[in-house]
């Protein structure tokens, strides 16, 4: 796989996420994809990087189990980001 087929530009992202809100009749609300990629990063900066898909899908698992709100979510993924903003001040 080249480089350049591992990078994916917004406008393909976007049609992934709509395909997914399709798939499991999802609103545009329930796809908070800037809300991800932001958690994703502090993940993986904070803490690994393979650590980010792995949190991502912790901190859904764990919004759905609350409710799923997306209120929910929010509170949930700042509480990931947090997380990840205290384990790297602790190994630093």
């Amino acid at each position: 796989m080249s480089e350049s087929s591992r990078t994916l530009p917004p406008e393909a992202l976007d049609a992934w996420a709509a395909a997914l809100r399709e798939r499991f009749t999802l609103d545009a609300a329930d796809v908070p994809i800037a809300l991800i990629l932001d958690l994703a990063r502090d993940v993986a900066t904070g803490v690994a990087r393979p650590a980010a898909p792995f949190s991502a899908f912790v901190a859904g698992l764990v919004a759905g189990r609350a409710g799923g709100t997306p209120e929910q979510v929010r509170e949930t993924v700042a509480a990931v980001v947090a997380l990840a903003q205290d384990w790297h001040e602790k190994e630093a």
